[in-house]
């Protein structure tokens, strides 16, 4: 026997070809309620079941500081913090991080120790919130 190297290329990975599937197109229909999408094409009303469970963090901005952080250490109870909105101007709606509208700050008829928002501006787009 006669002692030669062989040399073993490894067989090439099978290649996998699929046909293009085309995307269901998401139209939004006169019929639907503002802002909701006609997902026929997806599974229609079970997957906008799904998406309307989805939960979102909502936060109402009364207004934001910026400051050393000296001065945040030295805040204690009863400190003031100065804020860049004044009374009376609108405070901003974030919704997952994006400015979706704008309202003002009002008591809850029903229970007067709440408080919520009356919108008064929808932002169009929904612009990334400013950082401060």
């Amino acid at each position: 026997m006669s002692a030669t190297a062989a040399s073993f290329a490894p067989d090439p990975a099978p290649t996998l070809e699929a046909e293009p599937v085309p995307a269901a197109p998401l139209v939004a229909d006169a019929a639907d309620t503002p802002g909701e999408a006609n997902l026929a094409g997806l599974g229609g009303a079970a997957n906008m079941d799904a998406i309307m469970r989805i939960p979102v963090k909502v936060q109402v901005v009364l207004g934001s500081a910026t400051m050393p952080v000296a001065k945040l250490m030295k805040l204690g109870r009863g400190a003031v913090v100065p804020l860049d909105h004044r009374v009376g101007e609108p405070v901003e709606v974030v919704v997952n991080g994006r400015l979706i509208a704008r309202g003002e700050i009002v008591v809850m008829e029903e229970d007067n120790a709440r408080l919520g928002v009356s919108l008064t501006e929808i932002v169009s787009g929904g612009t990334s919130a400013r950082a401060g």
